[in-house]
């Protein structure tokens, strides 16, 4: 038995899972905003938002594996990713006064970092990116680049 992304080039399945990372990071942005459970806001994006139409644009098919682990990981171990990422930030900065997207986004990038699938140069690229398309024209991707490097040389120093 194949699997449904057997068919998919490797250019598709990159363009669903950076689709999927944007997602992952709205839907924790939800969550902390709404009080949803992770549950009711898996549910909501799976049914509602990987692939639908909006204003004529279709948004791109998630990867569903990869957004239910960075979800799964990003609650379970927040307390523990907070804290990292408190520690990747300078002093004057802690983690309850950044934006709410940032927060979401580091949550999101710091569960990827913690599951080990992806190598962390790309996890940084990735969630750069995420932050590019929330804050287009601000220094938010520079300061995402920073404060997950660090993350990052903490979670996996060999890969640096």
């Amino acid at each position: 038995m194949t699997s449904l992304h057997s068919n998919l080039s490797g250019n598709q399945r990159r363009k669903m899972k950076s689709a999927t990372r944007l997602y992952a990071v709205q839907a924790l942005f939800q969550m902390e905003h709404s009080a949803q459970t992770v549950d009711a806001v898996r549910a909501e994006f799976l049914d509602h938002r990987f692939g639908a139409t909006y204003d004529g644009e279709e948004m791109l098919e998630g990867d569903i594996s990869l957004f239910e682990t960075l979800l799964e990981r990003a609650v379970n171990d927040q307390a523990f990713i907070d804290q990292m990422t408190d520690r990747a930030l300078v002093e004057k900065w802690p983690l309850g006064r950044i934006d709410p997207t940032l927060r979401a986004l580091f949550r999101a990038a710091g569960a990827e970092l913690q599951d080990k699938q992806t190598p962390p140069k790309v996890v940084i690229t990735e969630y750069v990116d995420v932050a590019r398309a929330f804050f287009p024209n601000g220094k938010e991707p520079k300061f995402v680049n920073a404060v997950l490097d660090h993350m990052a040389r903490e979670t996996a120093p060999e890969a640096f």
